[in-house]
């Protein structure tokens, strides 16, 4: 008897990948915030602001390099939360987990490792040798 062949992950499986995916979210959407305060405002809560200041230009630099970094940490995290969102706009439409160049499934361990993924891996070595995204 020969296997059938899945063209979409069923509603159960849809169901378990929209609560990992949920989960995800929310962790990313608080790391978020964490690190746009940390770029705005430097991330301190002690008594900065009232005490005298002697700061050296080094502590200025490093303030602002971590200032810098948080920002592109904030940068980097908004695109995985916007990616994360579209992947629960697909298990609404029921189009999650199939690989948008191949039509073929994503396997389940790959979604779980990485749940926002459009593409197999066969399929993003494919376009990488192709230099395409």
């Amino acid at each position: 008897m020969a296997e059938e062949i899945k063209n979409r992950y069923s509603d159960a499986e849809l169901a378990e990948f929209k609560a990992i995916i949920e989960d995800m979210l929310a962790k990313a959407k608080g790391e978020y915030n964490t690190l746009r305060g940390v770029a705005m405002h430097g991330g301190n809560n002690d008594i900065e602001d009232t005490s005298p200041s002697f700061k050296t230009v080094e502590d200025d630099g490093a303030n602002q390099l971590s200032k810098e970094e948080a920002s592109q940490m904030a940068q980097r995290q908004y695109k995985f939360i916007k990616n994360l969102e579209a992947a629960l706009i697909r298990i609404e439409n029921k189009t999650y987990g199939v690989c948008r160049v191949t039509g073929k499934l994503i396997p389940k361990e790959r979604l779980r490792l990485v749940p926002h993924a459009t593409l197999t891996v066969e399929a993003k070595e494919m376009l990488a040798k192709t230099g395409k995204k």
